[in-house]
């Protein structure tokens, strides 16, 4: 790699390190980090936003620290029955669609309603209703 290409690279990441420690979760990490890079570096710049973005917002989660405790111990006060999955569950796991039961957040979380929640493997994890992917485990 070039010197030339290290600085641009290198720029490109502190730009886009900023406006992406904001973005939620791993998926909207990658995406606002992409579109940030790309607006501040062109194609590499996406390339590289896009990581940084997915580590960032992995790191963050989607639920803030603060909220994890109390909806952990809401879910948790619902005694809801753990579906059983033969895999190791992580973020980015896609759990099936049937025998799984997806449950609403509540209200009070609506930095996360557009995902559902649900018991895996005896672990709270939030899931993208559309793709089934675990973009979180509640810990």
């Amino acid at each position: 790699m070039s010197f030339r290409l290290k600085c641009f690279t290198t720029a490109a990441l502190l730009m886009v390190t900023g406006s992406v420690a904001m973005a939620q979760g791993v998926p909207g990490g990658v995406e606002r980090g992409a579109r940030e890079g790309e607006r501040a570096a062109g194609p590499v710049g996406a390339v590289v936003g896009a990581t940084v973005g997915g580590v960032v917002g992995g790191v963050a989660g989607v639920l803030g620290v603060d909220d994890r405790p109390r909806f952990r111990s809401y879910v948790e006060g619902r005694r809801i029955r753990s579906y059983t999955y033969a895999e190791p569950v992580a973020v980015g796991t896609v759990l099936p669609a049937d025998g799984v039961t997806y449950y609403e957040v509540p209200d009070d979380y609506a930095s996360v309603r557009e995902y559902r929640y649900t018991v895996v493997n005896d672990r709270t994890v939030l899931v993208d209703p559309r793709s089934r992917r675990v973009v979180q485990i509640v810990d």
